[in-house]
């Protein structure tokens, strides 16, 4: 009886021990809190879920060299800078994306990657030179994807999509494209063709006003369809005609994809919006957009966290 009850105060304790490492390894969310390259300071109303994942932002070092052919050059955004983001809207899991600034020199990324540890995936930038051995070296570190950014001028085309495609497939990777409307109806018969898993940023660019009217909605939720593209909601001010607060014309898109397909959906702040040089938007109420985009709070917990373990690998949540 007295070894019993020692055993379950042994286990008692191991377990409080368990939680409470567990609640301090969660970002915080702070009441107020400027964060560098966002507006506003309030905590969004949204209160994200255990393991909430970002899934689309960059970070920005002047230490770095960068792409010559680059046209977006934003200033330093650190890991430090990140992290008092996630402190305000509270997600504790995130994906860096490679910035067209960089290139293929993924060097910046990578070593963000390292300093934030297994909570952290990334999206690196190749092109067809790189070795099998780099590509393994890269996914030990915790890459997950390759991008392709069409929307600027820099490393990647179209042409390298299916060769390269068919390699990170291997790895269990993914292909990312950030692209103009015009530009996906192009390489539309490519995207058919590839084996690996397709994930669109920031909408897919389905352009304003015309929305879910536009032929490029039918085009991505085809591609849905096939059971392996993923589309990021993310970027609601990129193509919006309407702007903040509400981006009631991207927010009908966003919508129509979670009516769609709620299993192939990821949200991201796109931090530090290297797009937007002059009126940063503000994240709380980026974040606080998915409060109408999915109302029902099964659906954002899936958005926020288990799609991104399906799609980035992270572990299960409890």
């Amino acid at each position: 009886m007295k070894a019993n009850l020692v055993d379950r105060r042994a286990v008692l304790k191991t377990m409080s021990a368990a939680a409470a490492a567990a609640f301090a390894a969660r970002p915080q969310r702070t009441a107020a809190q400027q964060v560098k390259w966002s507006a506003g300071t309030e905590a969004p109303k949204l209160r994200a879920p255990a393991d909430a994942a970002d899934c689309h932002h960059h970070i920005y070092d002047a230490k770095y060299p960068v792409d010559p052919r680059s046209t977006l050059r934003p200033g330093d955004a650190s890991v430090e800078d990140y992290r008092a983001l996630q402190r305000r809207i509270g997600a504790s899991r995130n994906i860096i994306v490679q910035p067209s600034t960089y290139g293929t020199d993924n060097s910046c990324t990578l070593d963000a990657l390292v300093s934030f540890g297994p909570t952290a995936r990334a999206v690196a930038v190749v092109d067809t030179s790189i070795s099998d051995a780099e590509l393994k070296r890269m996914n030990g570190l915790g890459v997950r994807g390759i991008r392709f950014n069409l929307a600027q001028a820099g490393a990647t085309t179209p042409e390298m999509i299916e060769p390269l495609a068919k390699r990170v497939n291997d790895l269990g990777w993914h292909i990312q494209v950030n692209a103009s409307a015009a530009k996906i109806m192009e390489i539309n018969d490519i995207l058919n063709r590839v084996a690996s898993p397709i994930v669109f940023d920031h909408l897919a660019h389905i352009p304003e006003p015309d929305g879910t009217a536009h032929p490029l909605f039918g085009v991505v939720l085809a591609l849905i369809d096939k059971g392996n593209t993923w589309v990021k909601l993310s970027g609601a001010y990129a193509d919006t005609k309407v702007g903040p607060p509400s981006y009631s014309d991207s927010s009908a898109v966003a919508r129509a994809y979670v009516q769609k397909a709620p299993e192939r959906l990821v949200w991201g702040s796109d931090w530090p919006h290297p797009g937007e040089r002059d009126n940063k938007p503000d994240d709380a109420i980026l974040f606080d957009l998915l409060l109408d985009w999915a109302p029902d709070e099964r659906v954002r917990n899936r958005i926020l966290v288990q799609n991104p373990e399906a799609l980035y690998g992270f572990p299960k949540s409890a």
